[in-house]
């Protein structure tokens, strides 16, 4: 598996690295290659730009492995607009107050930025009942057990892509 990093407008956070967290671009750079129609989809959340480009993709698909993209409800809409077919999981939190506590606990947000985060999260909980619209919903209220039911279904269709290709 390959999380390829998505392309964003913010700065990064200390620590983070260009490239392994995300690929840090200007905005200028980023709308430009959105005009051009070089991104698969895109997002605008507290004031950056977000997106995964169609050569990011390619490039992990070149490789023979499998891309995971880790987007918001705009991404997965967008996609579900593109002739690609994959499978949309959304690993979401117990509830918002444990949300808010994790955050809180990796203190890289500001005040600010994390009602940012929160209102979202809101948003998109909300949104992501919508039928039809998640192949699958994890609840990470225990990390090991999230992992187990995420690498379960990810080996079962590994197993499916292996079985086409040898058909």
């Amino acid at each position: 598996f390959l999380f390829f990093p998505a392309d964003t407008t913010r700065q990064p956070r200390p620590g983070e690295v260009n490239g392994k967290d995300y690929h840090f671009v200007s905005r200028e750079e980023m709308q430009k290659e959105i005009d051009a129609g070089e991104f698969i989809e895109h997002a605008e959340f507290s004031g950056n730009m977000y997106g995964t480009s169609k050569g990011a993709v390619q490039a992990v698909q070149a490789q023979n492995q499998i891309c995971v993209l880790d987007i918001d409800i705009q991404g997965v809409k967008n996609i579900k607009k593109t002739e690609l077919n994959p499978i949309y999981i959304s690993v979401q939190p117990p509830s918002i107050e444990i949300l808010e506590k994790r955050l809180r606990d990796r203190k890289t947000e500001t005040e600010e930025s994390l009602q940012k985060r929160l209102t979202a999260a809101r948003v998109d909980l909300e949104l992501s009942k919508e039928p039809g619209l998640f192949d699958l919903v994890i609840i990470n209220d225990d990390l090991e057990k999230a992992y187990s039911e995420l690498k379960e279904v990810l080996l079962e269709e590994i197993k499916k892509t292996e079985e086409s290709r040898k058909s």
